[in-house]
């Protein structure tokens, strides 16, 4: 049994839990400064997944990040994301990483443009939205912070950095895709971006509490 010191050094580690390597770079951009040491799920590669049941974004980040908390007694940081087009009734929201349960960002890339055909450039609009929570093991602490970009969906995709559907959305007010942005920019706009600002101000007041 760990004592009390060692659980609570364990929980000023941050834990960033999420296999996608493009949101762990953001997010360690992002919280670059804070006086937490970041750890990766590649630390803990024997716990499986959880099954996200969430009927929100913010359902599913707090159920990823107290999932993980608990099998690692670290603070954890869970996110989830995804893409809303307004033509498609909001689709594929919640369900971005598993639309048409295809295998590939490309594939899930080929098949909405396609739902989208015929559909003028002026009427494809969309936004990203992002929630991200916080959950201590020893504090207790359950903290969600969220948000969001809008934009329109690109005829074709465009560009290869980011992830996702990165290459096929333009935010407003700019004429490139994320994917054709520089990752610089792009930790500014993006709605994850702007999530973790918010998370970045909390932590920063949080810790020296």
């Amino acid at each position: 049994m760990m004592s009390n010191a060692q659980l609570e050094a364990q929980s000023t580690e941050l834990l960033i839990a999420t296999w996608n390597p493009g949101k762990v770079s953001e997010i360690k951009t992002a919280l670059e400064g804070i006086p937490v040491s970041l750890r990766s799920l590649e630390d803990f590669p024997f716990i499986p997944p959880p099954v996200e049941t969430g009927g929100t974004y913010g359902e599913n980040a707090t159920l990823k990040a107290t999932f993980y908390s608990r099998r690692t007694g670290r603070f954890a940081l869970a996110d989830d994301s995804g893409l809303e087009v307004g033509d498609l009734d909001g689709a594929p929201g919640i369900l971005s990483a598993r639309f048409g349960e295809v295998s590939s960002d490309q594939e899930r890339i080929d098949l909405l443009l396609k739902r989208l055909s015929g559909i003028q450039y002026e009427d494809r609009w969309a936004r990203f939205v992002c929630a991200i929570s916080l959950v201590h093991p020893v504090s207790g602490l359950v903290k969600s912070f969220e948000g969001e970009v809008k934009g329109m969906i690109a005829l074709t995709p465009k560009g290869s950095n980011g992830f996702g559907y990165d290459s096929i959305f333009i935010p407003d007010g700019h004429g490139l895709t994320f994917g054709e942005m520089s990752s610089e920019v792009k930790n500014i706009i993006s709605h994850r971006a702007r999530a973790l600002a918010n998370v970045r101000a909390f932590l920063k007041g949080w810790l020296q509490r």
